[in-house]
């Protein structure tokens, strides 16, 4: 029987971490805010490594992968924050990010971040005033400095592996399970909370990042290695060009 990320029974102990990934996105979609590569059946060895090393094979695998998409909802200062993004690696990503009532669209595209939203959007970014002036124009931020570059880890591929894959304590193995059809190995830290599941077929991809509990929160990692383009924003306003004309 399939079981998907979040089930509460029949799950391996969820993972314990002193620095747990989980809480490093959320701090930064917090800031900010304020399938597979392979179908191939066979082991791909990492079953039978200890738990360190299966998590540096997954980590160099998804590093290595031309896509993937991102969905899920963690916690982040208190309020329950929702991501959805496709990644290309070496281009960009795009995707939607809420958080109560802010709603953002966004894409990050050959160094540069756009993105639009909801009138509460622009309020934030910009300022009262600002939601009236430019409902449905995409803003940019091309520079290393300015208020959506808090954005920016958020639509690139390595960017946001690295923050969800970040530090971590001591990891141990927690048995095996299926996700989404694929068997997976689940790695723990006992420190604050959080699983780590990778998949033991085909190329060893982290497949989720889930957190039990009062902070419960999932992270899925899918369709890796699939076609996925990004298509650049039309109607754009240069954010620095508005911030000096105020």
């Amino acid at each position: 029987m399939q079981r998907r990320p979040g089930t509460p029974t029949r799950r391996s102990p969820a993972a314990r971490r002193r620095r747990p990934a989980l809480a490093a996105l959320a701090l930064v979609l917090g800031l900010a805010l304020g399938g597979c590569g392979s179908s191939a059946s066979a082991g791909n060895g990492v079953a039978g490594k200890p738990a360190g090393a299966i998590f540096a094979t997954a980590r160099s695998a998804a590093e290595r992968a031309a896509t993937v998409h991102v969905a899920g909802s963690i916690l982040g200062a208190g309020k329950p924050i929702a991501i959805n993004m496709e990644l290309v690696a070496h281009r960009g990503g795009q995707g939607r990010l809420t958080r109560g009532d802010l709603e953002i669209e966004l894409v990050g595209l050959n160094g540069a971040v756009y993105a639009t939203g909801n009138a509460a959007f622009y309020e934030r970014y910009l300022g009262a005033g600002a939601a009236h002036a430019l409902k449905g124009t995409w803003l940019r931020q091309a520079g290393t400095r300015g208020p959506l570059r808090s954005l920016a880890p958020l639509t690139g591929l390595p960017q946001l592996i690295d923050l969800a894959l970040g530090g971590h304590g001591a990891l141990s193995r927690a048995g095996s399970t299926r996700i989404d059809g694929r068997s997976a190995v689940a790695l723990e830290d006992p420190g604050e909370g959080g699983t780590l599941y990778v998949a033991t077929t085909g190329i060893p991809y982290p497949l989720a990042i889930t957190r039990a509990g009062p902070h419960a929160s999932e992270i899925v990692f899918d369709r890796w290695d699939q076609p996925a383009t990004i298509t650049p924003p039309t109607r754009v306003a240069d954010v620095d060009e508005l911030e000096s004309a105020r």
